[in-house]
């Protein structure tokens, strides 16, 4: 009897367990489909949520939509690599991961130095960055392992000067951001000094050569303190002035032409200043900028970069700063000047899919941005080539760049000019000024020097592709 008790007991009690279990495997499937249904309906909300805030689209003619996802909303990282403006990039890059936070883009910095060495080898491997800075001066280091741009040649015309002098059989690489040129520099104190105001700014070269001869100070024959100097940057400032003579520095053939009667007209004007009007000389120290730094000239012509040198390195100085004066008096003239450009972002071709349609997007949002593109041209000391922001405050305010604002589309960007052209103008000046060669044989041995060596160089000038082109 007991035995049978215990029987029946037993078999009560394995189906009470029996029956718990089964409620307990239901419980547990019950929760886990409303986890999943939990789950999707946050994500419902998050995609709503996106949609209810309609993020504003950027851009002009080219636009930006901050809207659409990026890799389908998949988590991705790329790499960028720079050697300048960190900061700059930094806070395009924080811009751009908070609109799509799926997205990591890690922003590695390398020196000048080391860069031009370790980005063409990196670019040759799937593992290259995805973004990278360029100067245009490596063109042909890099232009073989970048991706296009996938935006309409003709929205990238309507929002951005010269973008067509660019192209590479119908396609842009890189363009742009903003364009360095010079400026004629003058001390303050000294203006006043010499009982010069405002309305005695020069215009044309032939005022400079006026005003530098006020300007001039010395003992007896000694050079105490030169009107305009130009040591050290005779070839960085004559190289560009032909064009307000309407003589471009390359022939349709492609090669250079330094001895033509513009170039001699601009370099003999330089020369005179020296030897006829007495307003500096070439014993005058090696450097213009430093002798402008120092107190010691009254005025200079450097490009964009010497602004932040003169800031940082001589902060006592007071200067203001001024267009670059013409030869000619004509209110239009073929060109003010050459410049160089700024440029924007290169792709890498050799990515992954997915991380090129990233770094597209990336760069698209830069040209779009125009906070980004106002900090990196006043940070450059270059005009920005987005043509909606030349009457911004921060580019009008800005004394390098409210001296450009208004001729900005008479610069003219000749191609990534191989190094040869500046060197032998270098030597040009050298020879005239302490070899006693004539101007003509000077320019007649550097054209031929320029042109011997751009017969061994794959260079194509782009002076064709000027808004005013001849």
């Amino acid at each position: 009897m007991i035995k049978k008790i215990l029987s029946v007991l037993l078999i009560s009690a394995m189906l009470f367990s029996a029956v718990g279990c089964g409620k307990k495997e239901t419980s547990s499937k019950d929760n886990t489909n409303d986890s999943a249904k939990e789950t999707q309906m946050d994500t419902v909300d998050k995609k709503e949520e996106k949609e209810d805030k309609k993020l504003e689209v950027l851009g002009d003619t080219m636009k930006y939509d901050p809207n659409k996802e990026v890799n389908d909303g998949q988590p991705i990282t790329i790499d960028f690599w720079t050697w300048d403006f960190v900061d700059i990039y930094q806070n395009l890059i924080d811009q751009y991961q908070e609109i799509h936070p799926n997205v990591t883009i890690n922003l590695i910095e390398t020196p000048w130095s080391d860069y031009w060495t370790k980005l063409p080898l990196s670019l040759n491997s799937k593992d290259s960055p995805a973004v990278f800075a360029i100067h245009n001066s490596y063109h042909d280091n890099l232009i073989n392992y970048m991706a296009p741009y996938d935006i309409p040649l003709e929205e990238l015309e309507a929002d951005f000067l010269n973008v067509d002098s660019h192209l590479i059989d119908g396609n842009i690489y890189y363009m742009d951001y903003a364009m360095m040129t010079a400026n004629l520099y003058y001390n303050k104190d000294m203006w006043q000094a010499a009982g010069l105001t405002e309305a005695d700014f020069p215009k044309t070269w032939a005022d400079v050569a006026e005003v530098a001869k006020k300007l001039t100070i010395k003992e007896g024959d000694q050079l105490v303190q030169a009107g305009f100097n130009y040591n050290g940057t005779f070839n960085q400032m004559v190289l560009g002035l032909n064009y307000q003579l309407d003589q471009n520095l390359f022939n349709e053939d492609g090669t250079a032409t330094m001895n033509n009667e513009a170039m001699n007209k601009v370099v003999q004007y330089f020369v005179d200043l020296y030897r006829k009007d007495g307003v500096g000389s070439p014993d005058f120290g090696t450097s213009a900028g430093e002798s402008f730094g120092q107190g010691q000239s009254a005025m200079i012509v450097m490009w964009g970069y010497y602004y932040n040198q003169l800031i940082n390195d001589y902060p006592d100085v007071k200067f203001g700063i001024l267009e670059v004066p013409k030869f000619s008096e004509d209110e239009d003239i073929y060109a003010y000047n050459r410049y160089n450009g700024e440029s924007s972002l290169g792709i890498s071709k050799n990515v992954s899919a997915e991380a090129q349609a990233v770094a597209q997007d990336f760069v698209r949002f830069s040209l779009a941005n125009d906070e980004f593109l106002v900090n990196y041209s006043v940070r450059a000391n270059c005009f920005p080539t987005k043509l909606s922001l030349a009457n911004r405050p921060e580019i009008l305010e800005h004394p390098v760049l409210s001296a450009l604002a208004p001729n900005i589309d008479r610069y003219i960007w000749p191609g990534t000019m191989p190094s040869t052209v500046e060197d032998n103008m270098k030597i040009a000046g050298e020879n005239i000024l302490y070899n006693g060669m004539s101007v003509s044989d000077a320019l007649a041995q550097a054209e031929a020097t320029i042109n011997s060596d751009l017969s061994n160089i794959d260079f194509v000038p782009v002076e064709n592709m000027y808004k005013y082109a001849k």
